[in-house]
């Protein structure tokens, strides 16, 4: 049954209530019941309504907002409900048609028109609540990223992370109070910021790279270099390959069986927004491997579990694709597989030729494609230059139909 909207979910802006149209005005006006910050609170004088935090936790949130049904309820937020906002999540959880949102301008839209930049043309990020480590993986020569930051400290850090990966020279303003009274804005470069802000704010970032700077693209290959590793690893150009064939996709989530030191897992997510991924590794030290690679290059989300297919595979969400470094057998696929999603991707490296018979193998009962890699690398023959090969990988790939 569809229910009547009920909930009003109301952008608001450093304006007030000034800066709602007429009608929007209204029903915040007419509110019996208004949810949000402080800051939102105060920004939307009422003196008729009932007012009610945040509740802490804030997962408590959905059951507080259930509990208005049948009254005039509104919940305020900044800017746009639906762009990396809480009116997101809110819609997750109660029916649509239930709802009916008043989008404002966003902090990107006032932050872009201040910098006269185009939004078409820069990535818009948040780390509001989240890992700052996250925007690393944006960080790219001549890139410009609005950044909806935690609070007064994110500059800095954000800064430092330039700086550190020869961006030092990189233009950064931070905007805060747009649009209203205490409107204020900072300028520097990031190699020597030392601004102090307000803890309310949105920071723009114009990229500029150093000669000697670090690149780190998103498309899949970075170098072997950038990774910490005991030297098992899947190597630059076969882990460009393996990545390919197992598509990395928005929100998609991938399962890297026996990971490593992550470098698949990590370039998985770093190449689709909010790709997420599952490291299935035994040895402690190479998880720790993992986890540092995965913060210093801007995937802090990378989940790590103890233990060794198939037993820990159990209870794991359905992934999106499954890749097998290490420890495939009949039983690891079998298992992997039947949790595999419909049009989901397996794809199973091999080097010793007991794991390629296992692939030879269940390449003739489930077909895909099976391929075989060879790098060799120039390097140094005394004072020459010869062909030094590495070891072959055999890869079997196929997609679930």
């Amino acid at each position: 049954m569809t229910s009547d909207p009920w909930l009003h979910i109301v952008g608001i802006g450093e304006d007030g209530l000034d800066g709602l149209v007429p009608a929007t005005r209204a029903i915040v006006e007419a509110a019996e019941v208004i949810l949000g910050g402080d800051r939102h609170h105060q920004l939307a004088a009422n003196p008729g309504a009932e007012r009610i935090a945040w509740p802490s936790p804030f997962d408590a949130m959905i059951e507080t907002i259930r509990g208005l049904r049948g009254r005039r309820a509104v919940v305020l937020v900044t800017g746009d409900p639906l762009w990396f906002s809480v009116g997101a999540r809110i819609g997750r959880a109660i029916a649509p048609s239930e709802i009916v949102y008043h989008p404002q301008l966003s902090a990107f839209q006032l932050a872009a028109a201040r910098m006269g930049w185009s939004l078409a043309d820069v990535e818009t990020l948040t780390v509001h609540g989240r890992p700052v480590e996250q925007m690393i993986a944006f960080i790219q020569p001549d890139a410009r990223l609005l950044i909806l930051t935690t609070g007064a400290e994110t500059p800095a850090q954000i800064a430092r992370f330039l700086a550190q990966r020869g961006f030092g020279a990189s233009r950064m303003t931070v905007l805060a109070a747009m649009g209203g009274k205490e409107e204020a804005r900072f300028d520097g470069l990031a190699e020597t910021w030392d601004h102090v802000v307000p803890p309310f704010n949105t920071l723009a970032v114009e990229c500029i790279a150093a000669p000697d700077a670090a690149l780190m693209p998103r498309v899949p290959g970075l170098d072997d270099e950038l990774f910490q590793s005991d030297g098992t690893m899947t190597k630059r150009e076969v882990r460009a390959v393996t990545l390919a064939k197992l598509m990395p996709m928005r929100g998609a989530l991938l399962w890297d069986i026996g990971t490593g030191c992550g470098s698949v897992a990590i370039e998985w997510m770093r190449a689709a927004r909010y790709a997420r991924a599952i490291g299935i590794e035994p040895r402690a030290d190479r998880r720790a491997m993992a986890a540092a690679n995965a913060l210093a290059l801007g995937v802090p989300h990378l989940r790590l579990i103890d233990g060794e297919a198939p037993e820990v595979l159990a209870g794991l969400d359905a992934p999106d694709a499954i890749f097998i470094g290490g420890g495939l057998t009949d039983e690891v696929f079998e298992v992997a597989f039947a949790a595999l999603r419909p049009l989901g991707r397996m794809v199973a490296n091999a080097v010793t030729l007991e794991s390629e018979a296992v692939l030879l193998t269940l390449h003739k009962k489930y077909g895909g494609q099976l391929s075989k890699i060879s790098v060799q690398r120039a390097e140094p023959v005394g004072r020459l230059t010869g062909w030094r090969p590495q070891m072959p990988v055999t890869q079997w790939s196929l997609i679930k139909r």
